[in-house]
Formats: C-alpha cells, structure tokens, sequence
C-alpha cells in the first residue's frame, strides 16, 4: 500500500471496516503478490488495475470502489496557489472550465489525438488499456455522475467536503480543529460547464 493511502484512507478502513495493519504489504505496482495469493486485496484504479491482472492471470477481479462504502473524498483536484486566485482569478476560472470540456469531448468526441499524445508520453500504454479505462470511466460514472450530473464536470459541494473531514477526524488523520474550509473554493465549479454540449 501507498505511504498516502496508509496516512488517510487506510485509516479510515482501519476505523470504520476493521482492517489491519499486519497484513498491509508495500503496493509496488506488481500484480503478481495478489494473482499468487487468493486471500488478499490490492489497491488500485478501476481503469488500470483489473485490466492487468485479467490480462496476467486469466481473471476478472472483484472491484470495490472505496466510495461506494462511504469513502467520499473527491479523487482528483485542480491545486493552485491562494496568490494565484486572489490576483488572476480570470486565468484560473479559464483553466478549470478547459479542464471540464476537456474530459467532456474526451469521455463523448473523438479522443484520437489525446490518446495519440498518452501514447507518446507512456509507450507501454495500449490502445486496449485506453479502451478499457474510458469504458469504466463511462459504466462507473468516475467523471460523470452525482452532482456532477446537474452541475458540471469537477463538482463540488461543502456538504461532502464537510463529511469527508469529519470522517478523517475520526480516523484520527487529522486534527478537530483544523479548518479545513480554508484549503478550497467552489468559486469556479458548480456552473454547468460543458452540460449541454452535443457530441
């Protein structure tokens, strides 16, 4: 397991789903521990992870999306500096919205010429692997779906914010009085960005 993913999620599956530390085991990005060993888990992304080990070992794995079992930390963020915001909020606001369309004409247009470009920047990278990712991106909703449904890619709320810090307070990440409002904005999400473009 990650070093990250043992500092917050796995807290969180340690305190809420009883897992333990004994039996965690360096994640190396090397399938074969868990091919070897049926009684074993391994982290992982739904878009890599399955796919290399049905290609390895001839089975499908069991997946279970951590968020499906109350894990509702957002995965992915845009990170910028509070500098940044404050003086060119236009520049940022420009590059979330393009971030958004970007994955809406890469999840419904042609996505040749970005795959072209993952290709080029991870040669081991396959058309087959880019088929099956976008595949579980779509049939999961990875990038579409809950409040991002009504608005916009890259949604956003306080309410889920909110519960996510109050399951790391109790995880014992991080400490009550941190205030975790101070580490984002909604400011340039929630528009409906890209909604209702026709691919």
């Amino acid at each position: 397991m990650h070093n990250q993913n043992l500092a917050t999620d796995f807290r969180w599956l340690k305190q809420v789903h009883g897992f333990s530390e004994e039996k965690v085991k360096p994640y190396t990005f090397n399938p074969q521990p868990f091919i070897a060993d049926v009684h074993s888990i391994q982290q992982g992304y739904l878009t890599a992870e399955p796919f290399q080990i049905e290609k390895k070992a001839g089975f499908r794995p069991n997946v279970f999306l951590l968020a499906d079992y109350g894990f509702d930390s957002y995965s992915t963020l845009i990170e910028t500096r509070k500098d940044l915001v404050e003086s060119n909020p236009d520049l940022v606001q420009r590059f979330v919205d393009a971030s958004i369309l970007g994955w809406r004409h890469y999840l419904h247009g042609d996505n040749a010429a970005a795959n072209a470009l993952i290709r080029q920047a991870n040669p081991d990278m396959t058309d087959e692997q880019i088929g099956y990712s976008v595949g579980k991106l779509r049939e999961y909703g990875i990038v579409e779906s809950g409040d991002a449904l009504s608005s916009g890619v890259g949604a956003m709320t306080d309410a889920r914010i909110a519960s996510f810090f109050r399951k790391m307070v109790a995880a014992n990440v991080v400490p009550e009085d941190l205030d975790y409002r101070a580490a984002y904005t909604l400011r340039f999400v929630n528009k409906g960005v890209g909604i209702h473009l026709d691919h």
